[in-house]
């Protein structure tokens, strides 16, 4: 029997096939025989490469989070300031929306499965991270996080309304979520250069450092200042924006 040294793709194309087949036919239905026949190797194969189904399954799922994260990527690097990544996130939106289903039932399968067995929310935890990471570097991590979950969101609606909604709407929903960020002196470039003017003092008048001279104004990020920490994925934070991916 050939080992992994003698084909080298052999894990790739395990983790494919298993990918294929949850979308197809959902987490029930994956075994180790089903896999190794979709991916055309032994059935030794399997425990070969893995230790056993949920290894198997961590791989695979992480696999397709690396490859979404890379769509995310690839829309948000050509943008140089605040404005352009505004329209690269509306792009997303859509691309993803209007893009293969295979992808929309995996996103819900992962979030399933992370939903009922903590051990998978380490996948989506780092998912919403290196999202997240990349917004940061055109918004304040508050509005970053609203963002995350605006595009979760608009992308799952759109991609399973019978009428979807067309582009300006998706443009306006971001420039609302935005906006009250640029208000509030939230970073509006890769250099964290800020986007609007900075937050005012009680009568109107600008501080000029982004912070509020009243009480109970928003902080500099332009978030208010209730120091609850958001419960592990998705419960309201302080503020009431979700954390940007279901409860698990």
């Amino acid at each position: 029997m050939a080992t992994g040294h003698a084909d080298p793709r052999r894990r790739e194309r395990i983790l494919d096939a298993a990918l294929d087949l949850i979308a197809e036919e959902g987490i029930a239905r994956v075994s180790h025989r089903r896999i190794a026949a979709r991916a055309g190797v032994p059935l030794g194969s399997m425990t070969y490469h893995f230790r056993g189904m949920d290894d198997l399954l961590r791989a695979a799922f992480g696999r397709f989070t690396d490859h979404i994260v890379g769509v995310f990527e690839a829309r948000l690097t050509a943008p140089a300031d605040a404005g352009q990544a505004r329209e690269a996130v509306a792009d997303l939106i859509h691309a993803l929306s209007e893009g293969e289903a295979r992808d929309l039932v995996l996103t819900q399968e992962l979030y399933t499965l992370a939903a009922r067995r903590p051990v998978y929310r380490e996948l989506t935890h780092e998912w919403m991270r290196r999202s997240r990471l990349r917004l940061e570097e055109f918004f304040d991590p508050d509005t970053a996080r609203q963002l995350d979950a605006l595009i979760e969101g608009l992308t799952l609606h759109r991609a399973l309304s019978r009428a979807p909604y067309d582009r300006a709407l998706t443009v306006e929903a971001i420039r609302r979520i935005t906006a009250t960020a640029a208000g509030n002196g939230a970073a509006g470039g890769r250099n964290g250069a800020a986007d609007g003017g900075g937050a005012t003092a009680g009568d109107g008048t600008p501080t000029g450092d982004g912070t509020a001279d009243g009480d109970g104004v928003a902080d500099s990020g332009g978030s208010a200042t209730d120091d609850r920490v958001p419960a592990d994925g998705g419960t309201p934070t302080g503020d009431g924006v979700a954390d940007g991916r279901p409860v698990h």
